[in-house]
């Protein structure tokens, strides 16, 4: 395999000090159109992400560490050292669990210091490291009677030793960038430099490896932009491009969505989570190497996921059985499994694809996943998690869908990493200006490309309201472009600055107001935020003759809790028949779910429910008697937080 990779940066540290250095460190990237801004150079004030931030760093990501202690998984580390006599607990990728909370920490504390949350991570970061091996091993779970296990071709399928490292990795960033401690970020490069790099990768002289599960070829590329060893780059390349001296079942490079060259894949199968960070490090290799076979094969698979496979919500993974992708079109709503991780795996990969090409269908993806199928999984509280996300439940099936544990814990810590992380996914820069990605309150504090300082202030209600108020303030009067995503679901956008209005707004596409920037411009934005009911294409079966309701960005759904006389979900249907002005009407009340704009609808319900009528009768004999019901719908992302009720997002959609 052969690669050019860019950079122009030399030593081990990459020239844009830690602190500087956003979610992805592009700025020494050669083929990656924008430039990540810093977290702490966000500051997202009073508005919808404030709630759930202020509720991530002061329940979740503490409870959650509380849950990993009762759950053995820091005394996996510390009996190793004679600190502990409790036994190894948790399933092989356990460490894991402790690298995204370390993760979660790191970047809340980017945000700024908590002195608490700051001095335990040190603490457990010290535990961590001290179980590393002279040759660099760390892993508490293949030691022992286990050690003749590690890196086997059946270990690495299902053993999850790169996953596990590749977490690692990327905490030790985030908590680098928040601290500028690189002591577990060492760590993980001893593993790297001393155990992997002699022993594993192409030539007869050392051992072949496979992913196994898709993490580490994204984290390899990130510690190559923090610390410039391109053989990080080269490692990740040689496992997208798989070893045949593996010999693996066609089967396993499925599920594994890895051990077959990256750039012969040509549809989306297999583990959703798998699959979305491999089509992360995938387009990371690709921002470093410009190798169009790559972007050829990326755009090809985002292609599948946006046109067959991507729920509403932005929720991704159709199948319980391995959590995975199903065949085109298959989208079930009650059977959809819509991992919180799969999802949060979507956002990443289209930032990423967003950070290539500068294009907005990336960002409005990341937005449906953000506001949907992302902060549906962890409860307004902050204490439970949704490891599924459904589209229709009912509570009789026995399954309780918000829990404060899994065994398999790897969502809660993704979705408290993804909420400390946010700020640093509202904003990028480019060579010709800033890109404005994502609307709520906040304030950046930054620079452009040339050095030149640069704030930008927003005001709105979004999303709840489609009023944007910028004001932008370079440090001098600068020529530069600013870059405005007008929504893909907006139709009749008006932009104007400093009064005047500015032609050219398209839904889907980044609106560029290029013009002298000078102290306090003001850009105002307007997007019209009617209610709108949703069709599907009609290959997905199940929504056939149904309908589901966005308001903005946000997909709604419908409880049984909320509706008179509580009807069977199944036996309602959304009216068709009336004006798409006046189908919905919208109510913000405060006092409800944490304050959530609901939206009011005349429907319909079944006169005599379906229960009661026989499994087959003869064709036109079905005819469903209907009677006026009013119904409420709730924003998806708030369901399952009081009593347990039946929901669904897809409603059948009737003319009486």
């Amino acid at each position: 395999m052969s690669c050019v990779i860019g950079g122009g940066r030399g030593g081990d540290e990459t020239t844009l000090p830690w602190r500087d250095q956003g979610v992805l460190n592009l700025v020494n990237s050669p083929y990656a159109k924008l430039h990540s801004v810093p977290v702490r150079a966000v500051t997202i004030e009073e508005g919808f992400w404030s709630k759930r931030r202020k509720i991530n760093v002061q329940r979740s990501i503490p409870t959650m560490r509380e849950q990993l202690e009762q759950h053995g998984r820091m005394d996996n580390y510390r009996r190793l050292v004679g600190k502990s006599k409790e036994p190894q607990k948790g399933p092989v990728y356990s460490d894991s669990d402790i690298y995204k909370w370390i993760e979660a920490s790191g970047f809340a504390l980017q945000s700024g210091d908590i002195p608490d949350l700051r001095s335990g991570t040190a603490s457990m970061v010290r535990e961590v490291v001290e179980v590393q091996e002279s040759n660099g091993y760390l892993n508490t779970y293949y030691i022992e009677d286990k050690v003749s296990q590690r890196m086997l071709t059946h270990s690495q399928e299902v053993g999850h030793e790169l996953y596990n490292l590749g977490h690692m990795i990327q905490g030790s960033i985030a908590y680098y960038r928040a601290t500028g401690d690189a002591t577990l970020m060492n760590a993980g490069a001893k593993m790297i430099d001393e155990f992997l790099l002699p022993n594993f990768g192409p030539g007869p002289d050392k051992k072949p490896i496979v992913s196994g599960h898709p993490e580490i070829e994204m984290s390899l590329i990130e510690l190559y932009r923090t610390r410039g060893n391109k053989k990080y780059v080269e490692l990740a390349g040689y496992i997208l491009q798989g070893d045949d001296r593996l010999g693996l079942e066609k089967r396993h490079t499925i599920y594994m969505y890895s051990g077959t060259p990256f750039t012969q894949r040509t549809r989306l199968e297999g583990h959703a989570v798998r699959a979305m960070y491999a089509c992360c490090g995938a387009t990371d290799y690709y921002m470093e190497t410009g190798d169009q076979t790559y972007w050829k094969t990326l755009n090809h698979l985002w292609e599948d996921l946006s046109q067959h496979q991507m729920y509403i919500t932005g929720g991704v993974g159709a199948r319980a059985a391995g959590e995975a992708f199903g065949e085109a079109y298959e989208l079930p709503n009650a059977q959809a499994y819509g991992e919180s991780c799969a999802a949060i795996g979507n956002m990443m990969w289209n930032w990423r694809m967003l950070a290539a090409s500068g294009e907005a269908k990336y960002a409005d993806v990341m937005e449906r996943a953000l506001y949907n199928g992302i902060n549906s999984g962890m409860s307004l509280d902050g204490t439970l998690y949704c490891y599924r996300n459904p589209l229709a439940f009912d509570p009789d099936s026995g399954e309780t869908i918000r829990n404060p544990w899994y065994d398999t814990t790897c969502c809660p810590p993704n979705l408290e990493r993804t909420f400390a992380s946010l700020p640093g996914y509202f904003y990028s820069t480019s060579k010709d200006g800033v890109y404005v990605h994502l609307y709520d309150n906040s304030t950046l504090d930054w620079r452009l490309d040339n050095g030149t300082g640069l704030k930008i202030a927003q005001k709105t209600n979004y999303p709840w309201d489609g009023d944007v108020e910028m004001t932008v303030t370079p440090a001098q009067t600068q020529d530069f472009t600013l870059f405005v995503r007008i929504p893909g679901w907006v139709k009749d956008a008006k932009v104007t600055v400093n009064g005047k209005g500015i032609e050219g707004a398209q839904a889907g596409q980044y609106l560029a107001i290029q013009r002298q920037w000078t102290a306090s411009d003001t850009v105002s934005l307007n997007f019209p935020m009617p209610a709108q009911a949703v069709a599907s294409n009609p290959r997905v079966t199940e929504n056939r003759d149904r309908v589901a309701v966005q308001r903005g960005p946000i997909v709604y759904c419908l409880e049984q809790l909320d509706q008179p006389n509580m009807p069977a979900l199944t036996d309602v249907a959304l009216a068709s028949n009336q004006p798409a002005d006046k189908a919905f009407r919208a109510e913000h009340n405060r006092n409800l779910l944490d304050g959530v704009t609901v939206l009011h609808h005349r429907g319909w319900a079944r006169e005599k429910s379906p229960a009661n009528e026989p499994l087959y009768m003869p064709a036109g004999t079905d005819v469903p008697k209907l009677r006026a019901q009013d119904l409420t719908l709730i924003p998806y992302y708030a369901w399952a937080n009081r009593k347990p009720t039946q929901m669904q997002v897809w409603s059948t959609y009737a003319r009486a």
